[in-house]
């Protein structure tokens, strides 16, 4: 690890000024700290915001819930709150990482947590996201983890977060908080970039600019929420595929219909034109073969991932199946187990 000033900030308004200056946040420090190890980051300059007051709180309002930044992902997980109102939240949130971690992780940490893409961790290797320009070596490489949507030719890194996946599917908004005191609210669709040519700028933040919390919308009264990850052992491991789906029926129809993914995406994904395909109709498995062979429409593989689009799809299905009650088109199409 490289030597590194240590700031301790006092105030939100210390840490922006801070931070625009070039310093690097730190709170929960569960990502940070294992890029400073591996020397993928080299911050100079350290900027603690863990002990900032404000920041650390869950609130009811008029729309939903309003998450500070610095809420711990254990805290959030097993706030009653949201194990009623938004259980899909809490069980992505359980599904990632371990006890100890979800302890120490922050809301805002695990939504700018960066890519676990082997060559990005890599120093000895080339990585656009990391060196802008060296190349992608994963791209006909070691690519079992890596994305098959939102890629581009200089950048096939997945997304690693669960809750991220969760706050998309709820079209959570960030708080976000600039040097000089203004604050605007962003969709979290709109938080992340796809990789395109620039895949080193990784969000739409603007230097200076901190999450300060997470706004969530009530979810419509009579909706069923669920999660489901598929991965390579039963805990502490990052998704090859996750769904999180909500579904609201009215006369046998899904009035509303709202899916999010993740392991797929460059960032946590969700496509609008199968939500579209889904709202008002009756389910079936024709259906819902449909509206998963939509969202894979623009998927790109390489040797290594090519198992994740028959993934996704049962996957999705499966989600589906569960969110409205209906039946398996035969045995065994719920094996989303059997992925390679």
């Amino acid at each position: 690890m490289k030597p590194f000033e240590y700031i301790r900030a006092e105030g939100i308004d210390e840490a922006g000024t801070a931070a625009a200056g070039g310093a690097t946040l730190i709170a929960g420090g569960t990502n940070l700290l294992d890029l400073m190890k591996l020397q993928v980051a080299a911050p100079g300059t350290l900027v603690d915001i863990g002990h900032v007051p404000g920041l650390g709180d869950i609130e009811e309002t008029a729309e939903g819930l309003r998450i500070g930044a610095l809420v711990t992902n254990s805290a959030l997980a097993a706030d009653p709150r949201v194990r009623k109102g938004w259980p899909v939240l809490s069980r992505a949130i359980l599904s990632g990482a371990s006890g100890q971690i979800r302890n120490r992780a922050t809301t805002a940490g695990n939504l700018l947590q960066r890519t676990r893409c082997p060559y990005f961790q890599d120093p000895a290797s080339p990585c656009n996201k990391r060196e802008p320009g060296s190349g992608c070596p994963a791209k006909g490489g070691v690519s079992r983890m890596t994305a098959i949507l939102g890629t581009s030719e200089n950048c096939i890194a997945a997304h690693p977060s669960d809750m991220a996946v969760a706050m998309t599917l709820l079209e959570a908004e960030a708080e976000i908080r600039a040097a000089a005191g203004t604050v605007r609210h962003l969709p979290l669709g709109d938080l992340y970039r796809v990789p395109g040519d620039q895949p080193d700028e990784e969000t739409t933040l603007q230097p200076g600019e901190i999450i300060t919390a997470v706004h969530v919308p009530h979810v419509p009264a009579g909706s069923v929420q669920a999660y489901r990850k598929v991965r390579d052992r039963a805990s502490y491991a990052f998704a090859l595929v996750s769904v999180a789906g909500i579904v609201r029926m009215e006369e046998g129809r899904m009035a509303e219909a709202r899916l999010a993914f993740g392991g797929v995406g460059t960032k946590p994904w969700h496509d609008a034109e199968a939500d579209a395909l889904l709202t008002g109709r009756r389910p079936s498995e024709a259906l819902f073969g449909e509206a998963a062979q939509l969202v894979l429409a623009g998927a790109r593989t390489e040797e290594g991932n090519a198992f994740k689009v028959p993934l996704l799809s049962r996957t999705m299905k499966a989600v589906l199946r569960e969110l409205t009650g209906a039946a398996p088109a035969s045995p065994g199409t719920d094996r989303t187990e059997a992925y390679a």
